[in-house]
């Protein structure tokens, strides 16, 4: 992000915004996806099409029965800066479909949080620009400041404990295997997405 102008992030952002689509249109996305066999993307395989149908039923679990604390929904409901939450994703992606649900109840919260979502393959110069460790891991979250299109915060593609569980495997194994991406779906479901909540609320502070 360094590397580009302030200008070209603004020009970059206002065009992502154009194919950008709500938090809903893309759950229904995803729905049709599982029911045509198919994923986002330009790699259309059946592995592909399985990830999206496990991505479908988990956003469906978290949708239903993702829980915030009063004391976190009073935090979220404190920061009353207009924003706008673009978040690139694909369906596929398994961290996406844990916390894209995360993200849009926050952003529920808070009438002064628009969330939209865009998908990385169709949104390179996007993508380009918020590089992590100059790959592109999704989901990547970028907060704008509504009015001015100002880059706020960004985050993703995971919170930090899960982070950190994925790069010390990689550390002792040097790789990703079946048994880490077990092991990583396993703390989503015990964190219940209170690590990203806790995340995005000192974010928003």
């Amino acid at each position: 992000m360094e590397t580009l102008k302030k200008t070209d992030i603004t020009t970059i952002i206002k065009e992502s915004f154009e194919r950008a689509m709500p938090y809903a249109n893309y759950r229904e996305l995803v729905k049709q996806l599982v029911i045509d066999n198919a994923s986002t993307g330009a790699l259309q395989n059946e592995d592909m099409a399985n990830y999206t149908m496990l991505n479908d039923k988990r956003m469906k679990r978290w949708d239903k029965t993702l829980k915030v604390s009063e004391a976190d929904t009073e935090a979220i409901k404190n920061s009353r800066s207009k924003q706008t939450w673009i978040v690139l994703s694909e369906s596929w992606c398994g961290d996406a479909a844990h916390l894209l649900p995360v993200m849009n109840k926050v952003a529920e919260l808070n009438d002064a949080i628009d969330f939209k979502v865009v998908l990385r393959d169709e949104n390179e110069d996007l993508m380009n620009a918020f590089l992590t460790h100059g790959g592109k891991a999704i989901p990547k979250l970028i907060m704008v400041d509504s009015e001015t299109l100002e880059v706020l915060n960004t985050f993703g593609p995971r919170p930090r404990a899960a982070t950190k569980l994925v790069s010390d495997y990689k550390e002792k194994h040097g790789k990703i295997t079946e048994e880490l991406k077990t092991d990583l779906q396993a703390w989503y479901n015990k964190d219940k997405g209170q690590s990203t909540i806790a995340e995005l609320i000192t974010l928003l502070q």
